[in-house]
């Protein structure tokens, strides 16, 4: 049998570069891209293969996919991980922005699906493993356009995993929680620069504080713990359609399935002051 085949996308740090790492110690060729491709030596060290990809950009998509069917004539799994998070009120985030959210987390993650999925259809099988995050379940102030997409990343798994299943490829999706990567302190940063000053200032320094926790050991989790599931969804015989993970990320998921909304933002606006400190 031929060694498997990834590609993940996003990889130059924390998720994607722990789930690069993670598929590769497992067996599999693993092409792991990102717009930073110096960021990516370490993995280049472990015998990943890394390459430039800009999921804004269709010719780097398909210059990323055609030298994969070029190297090796399959692929049998896609990690769907870049993304980021731009936080600000909704009335001061510029509409550029937030469609560039869209284009990165959304727009992105699909057309880089539509490339690999002639390839997977034509071997009967695949695995399409897309990182949402828990905030694509629930909610925080500030996060409207951000949330937007991860709630689109949700739908459009769901829709796909039905659509794909008469082909013998897979759809799961990675709910993380707070992670501990540079996600938080850009996010944060971005958040303040946006929302900083004026009507919606003690909201974002709030919510800063929140986003910049995840920095911090004791309120989230390592990213190799999410890598370990993109692994199981991966490899399993019988892979989980969602898979939480992280601190919390059970229980807020639970609770945003059992409250009623409004004491539901009471819950959310409750744990963002205590774990914002």
């Amino acid at each position: 049998m031929p060694q498997p085949v990834a590609i993940v996308t996003g990889a130059s740090a924390g998720i994607g570069f722990e789930a690069a790492r993670k598929l590769r110690s497992n067996g599999f060729v693993v092409y792991a891209g990102a717009r930073r491709v110096d960021r990516m030596e370490p993995l280049k060290a472990l015998g990943v293969n890394v390459m430039a990809l800009d999921v804004t950009e269709d010719e780097s998509m398909r210059a990323a996919v055609g030298r994969v069917m070029a190297e090796h004539g399959h692929i049998d799994v896609l990690v769907n991980n870049a993304g980021y998070g731009a936080f600000g009120a909704l009335e001061e985030v510029e509409p550029a922005e937030g469609r560039r959210q869209f284009d990165v987390n959304v727009f992105g993650l699909a057309r880089m699906t539509q490339l690999v999925l002639p390839a997977m259809r034509t071997a009967g099988h695949g695995r399409i493993v897309n990182i949402s995050s828990i905030g694509g379940k629930f909610y925080e102030p500030l996060g409207t356009w951000y949330h937007a997409t991860k709630f689109a990343v949700e739908g459009m798994s769901d829709a796909l995993r039905l659509e794909l299943k008469p082909h013998g490829i897979s759809v799961s999706i990675i709910e993380p929680s707070g992670t501990r990567t540079e996600w938080g302190g850009i996010s944060a940063g971005r958040l303040l620069a946006t929302s900083g000053d004026g009507p919606y200032a003690a909201q974002a320094r709030q919510m800063a504080g929140a986003l910049a926790s995840a920095d911090r050991e004791q309120t989230s989790t390592h990213p190799e713990a999410i890598a370990r599931a993109v692994l199981a969804a991966a490899t399993s015989a019988r892979p989980r359609t969602r898979y939480p993970v992280g601190r919390g990320a059970g229980a807020i998921l639970a609770l945003r399935r059992l409250l009623p909304d409004r004491l539901y933002d009471v819950v959310v606006m409750a744990v963002l002051k205590r774990v914002a400190g």
